[in-house]
């Protein structure tokens, strides 16, 4: 079977798929959709895909998430606001892991949960022996506030991450082939070209 007579059985069995998972999305919204599909597998895009991060969580590439939503102490998520308000909402202590490409921290509406969201480098034992490691005091100062929380050294730390972590249905990778340090290599790069090249002009 050539790649294209691939692709078109590919797509109608999509259609077909579509036709039963969503039965009320528009013509437009399904056209739009299938598009989209499309140019994913003539570019090569869609595979291989996401894989597991490991214990638990998606990895696309080098990246990889993580998503937990865990209970919060009475008037937890009130005293974690004030510590953001400290930093200005800015966890640059996470630099130091070496590996973090994001890190949000989301109080869910009524204040009795907290969502918190990273991407990062290599898989999920590692990550989280890094944060026990290289953060392990902040990590503590965070998530002391969440109800249950046995410490970051705690052997039994992980078990509890994996009890309130959620891996992602969906998620989109921009650069999912660069690291960190890739990202941070590439932007030196950029930097000392723009210099030469200031530099250059001004001969």
């Amino acid at each position: 079977m050539s790649t294209e007579s691939s692709i078109t059985s590919k797509l109608e069995e999509i259609k077909r798929e579509m036709d039963q998972t969503l039965p009320h999305a528009s013509e437009e919204a399904r056209a739009t959709l299938l598009a989209g599909i499309e140019e994913q597998l003539r570019s090569g895009k869609v595979e291989p895909g996401t894989t597991s991060a490991g214990r638990v969580g998606s990895r696309a590439g080098k990246v990889s998430e993580l998503t937990v939503i865990a209970p919060l102490k009475s008037g937890g998520a009130d005293r974690l606001r004030g510590l953001f308000k400290l930093t200005n909402g800015y966890f640059g202590a996470a630099d130091r892991v070496g590996t973090v490409h994001d890190m949000r921290f989301v109080f869910l509406p009524g204040d009795e949960q907290m969502l918190f969201a990273t991407t990062f480098d290599g898989d999920w034992d590692s990550y989280i022996d890094d944060f026990a490691t290289q953060i392990p005091v902040e990590m503590d100062l965070l998530f002391s506030e969440v109800e249950g929380w046995p410490g970051i050294h705690d052997p039994s730390v992980k078990d509890f991450i994996v009890k309130y972590q959620h891996t992602a249905a969906g998620w989109y990778v921009a650069s999912p082939d660069l690291t960190v340090a890739d990202t941070r290599r590439a932007q030196k790069k950029a930097e000392l070209v723009d210099e030469f090249l200031d530099n250059a002009g001004s001969l």
